[in-house]
């Protein structure tokens, strides 16, 4: 058994940014096209996990803590209660808005070349959303 790993070796052991970020556009293009094929059930789940990737982030990168709180309050929740009441149109609004404003922090954290979108097919082709 040899030494415990120190809290700089578990730090480097975490997937970085990059890593996280692509989860979270996954799982937040599996919520859009879930929420499109009628599955609001599975739109919310991968809502959910899309926001706990982000509280994950923190963990690596506290200094987004001030942006991703304020996404997670104003556009990430709005997302999930528009999937909780079932509303389709207040759902692709809140969505809309939450992927500008993820486009927003991109530009303002110094990433202005990272443009997300909605992807035009579901991530996970195999996953049946219906």
């Amino acid at each position: 058994m040899g030494d415990q790993p120190t809290a700089p070796d578990l730090g480097q052991a975490l997937p970085g940014t990059g890593e996280i970020m692509a989860s979270v556009g996954r799982c937040f293009g599996e919520a859009w096209h879930a929420a499109q094929a009628g599955n609001f059930d599975l739109a919310a789940y991968f809502v959910r996990r899309t926001r706990s990737l982000l509280r994950k982030l923190l963990v690596v990168r506290p200094k987004y803590t001030e942006q991703v709180t304020e996404f997670d309050r104003d556009h990430m929740e709005a997302v999930y209660q528009a999937l909780m009441a079932r509303d389709i149109s207040a759902f692709s609004a809140a969505y809309d808005r939450a992927v500008d404003r993820a486009n927003f922090y991109h530009v303002d954290t110094g990433h202005p070349y990272i443009v997300w979108r909605t992807p035009d097919e579901p991530p996970d082709r195999g996953l049946d959303l219906g």
